[in-house]
Parts: structure tokens; sequence; C-alpha cells
């Protein structure tokens, strides 16, 4: 049995979706996924609730099991930078597991209803030394949060606005997209994503309209559908 399928299985056992994997579970035992998480508790979560707030003090520790929720920082103008998706099998206030207690770096706010499981300061640190597998998971955790951080500075810093909407709309595909017969389908607003790629919803409605006539895409109800993702990437990156 691979180790993702103990992950599932042991999932299974404590009321988890049919399926669910997390990287922060993987290369557990069965016996060890299902005693980390029956030390959380199960929290729902419905849009617009913050579930973590930028500044207050690290005391929990959260893995999405269905929903999902939006990371973002706030800049010293107060300005909401995106920084990006958290869907199920993410998991987020890793700054609790720190030795000194800080502060959370990132506010987490939940977009489509779902829930997650949730540990507390005490119960996440004590869970570290017993599954030595379990703290490298959180180490790759944070280096992928790391890198996530880079790349969008990166963009910020030398993408045009026209650069960052299709890199929004290509990375939306891949983490929340649904792949069907005619594209990749994800629920976003225009608003949604002029605040993720940090331009007007003018400039975002008009390039949205322009690449819809191209046939790159289609608008529908709050949902696009991304017909051509490889275009955006050849024309764009």
């Amino acid at each position: 049995m691979s180790a993702g399928t103990d992950c599932q299985s042991a999932a299974a056992l404590i009321g988890l979706p049919p399926g669910f994997r997390s990287s922060l579970l993987e290369g557990l035992t069965p016996s060890e996924v299902q005693a980390v998480l029956a030390t959380a508790r199960l929290r729902r979560i419905f849009p617009p609730q913050v579930l973590q707030h930028e500044g207050e003090p690290a005391v929990h520790l959260s893995l999405v099991v269905a929903g999902r929720a939006a990371v973002s920082r706030f800049t010293p103008e107060g300005a909401k930078l995106f920084l990006r998706w958290l869907v199920p099998g993410d998991v987020f206030g890793l700054t609790t597991l720190q030795p000194e207690r800080g502060p959370f770096p990132a506010t987490v706010q939940a977009v489509k209803e779902g829930y997650v499981r949730v540990w507390d300061r005490a119960s996440a640190r004590a869970l570290l030394p017993q599954y030595p597998q379990l703290a490298g998971n959180v180490y790759s955790a944070v280096a992928n949060y790391l890198h996530c951080v880079i790349d969008v500075l990166v963009a910020r810093a030398s993408q045009n606005a026209q650069q960052r909407l299709a890199r929004m709309l290509v990375e939306s595909a891949r983490q929340i997209g649904r792949a069907g017969p005619e594209g990749i389908e994800f629920d976003l607003t225009n608003e949604q994503l002029a605040e993720m790629a940090d331009i007007s919803l003018f400039t975002t409605s008009r390039q949205l309209g322009e690449w819809q006539r191209q046939g790159i895409l289609t608008k529908r109800r709050g949902k696009i559908l991304l017909r051509a993702p490889e275009r955006l990437v050849s024309q764009h990156f």
C-alpha cells in the first residue's frame, strides 16, 4: 500500500472526504495519520470569514479539508496583496510551530464554504517530536510557501498588468480548476481577479473581454472557462 493510500485510508477513519490527501500527512503510517488527525478539532468555515488575522498571535495550525481560502498580506498603505489559494490538503498557520510565539504573517479568508481541522499551539508542537516524518513535511510546506512569496514578489516587480492577470488565471486554473471537455472551469469574479492581479476592475474586465473574443476563455456568471491556457502562457510568459 502506498503512502498516499495509507493517508487516505487512515483519514477515512476520522470522517474525512474519500480520496483526501495532504502533503502534511505524506509518509505517515495509517495509525500515525489517525493519531495526528484525532488531536485536531473540526471547524466550519463560511465566506467571507477571516480564519487567520495577520499580526495576531500564532496560536493554531489548520488543515483545509473542504472549501477554499485565500492568503493575503496587507501593505503599509493598506492595499491587499494576494499570495495564493488554499485548497483541500493545504495547511496554514505554520508560524504556530515556532519555538517562540510570534504573529501570523498573513491573513487567511474563506472564499468557499467547507471545514478545517485545527490544532492548538500546544497540541501541534507536541506532535513534531513524536513523528519525525511530520516534522519533515512541515519544513517542506514552509519552503513551498517561501517559494510562493518569492514568485509573487518577482511578478509584481517585473510583470505588467496583462501579464499578472494572465498569471493569476493560469495559476487559479491549476489550483482550483475543474477540467472538462471544453477546458478548465473555476469560480472567480472579475472583482476577485482584479484584486489578485493588483489591477483595476476596468482593466480586468477589458482584458478578459479581449481574451474572450480571441477564444482563450469564456466568462459565465462568476465562473471562468479557460479554453486555451497554453495560449496565455505563450503570449504573456
